[in-house]
């Protein structure tokens, strides 16, 4: 068993050097996080799952290629970067959120549960670079510059891509959170 303080860059290097039990717990240590980052970008489980799958396998293959072990998160999520947007470029269609102002009023007050769904609905309304700039800094941590690493973008059009993403969605939820309650 390999205690949970190993680094991850001494678990990709035994990897590297053929320990399959090391890379499995890096899979064990990294999935849920590439997962709702996929999730989040594509918006569908069962996209997600599949092309988390798909990270993991090719991750795998190419390990030996990763010459920076401390770069490996990067590494990775550049991989499911890749990953998502080959299903996005092959034509899967983007589903339209078109609750804006449909259905029910939203309440002054919203349950947890209710902010989450319109928050992910917000989240939809984006172009795939935005949303996806807003999770990787929002819902994952990162900095700027991981960020341009990741995305292998300049730091400036990350930049724009999160402040230009975050004004769209403050301006769609912001009606939602100031609308009255039904009469």
């Amino acid at each position: 068993m390999i205690p949970r303080v190993a680094e991850d860059s001494d678990l990709v290097l035994a990897a590297q050097q053929g320990d399959v039990d090391a890379f499995n717990h890096l899979i064990g240590r990294w999935e849920r996080r590439i997962y709702n980052y996929l999730l989040r970008i594509l918006g569908d489980r069962e996209d997600a799952m599949d092309v988390s799958q798909e990270v993991f396998l090719k991750a795998y293959q190419k390990l030996g290629s990763l010459q920076d072990a401390s770069r490996f998160s990067y590494w990775l999520f550049r991989i499911a970067h890749n990953e998502a947007f080959s299903l996005v470029r092959k034509g899967r269609p983007e589903e339209e959120w078109t609750g804006q102002g449909d259905g029910p009023e939203w309440s002054r007050r919203m349950a947890p549960v209710e902010v989450t769904l319109a928050v992910e609905a917000a989240l939809a309304t984006l172009s795939p670079e935005q949303r996806e700039a807003v999770v990787l800094k929002v819902y994952q941590g990162f900095k700027f510059e991981e960020i341009a690493e990741i995305l292998g973008a300049p730091v400036s059009t990350v930049k724009s891509r999160l402040y230009t993403g975050l004004d769209l969605l403050r301006k769609v939820l912001e009606p939602m959170a100031e609308r009255p309650s039904a009469d």
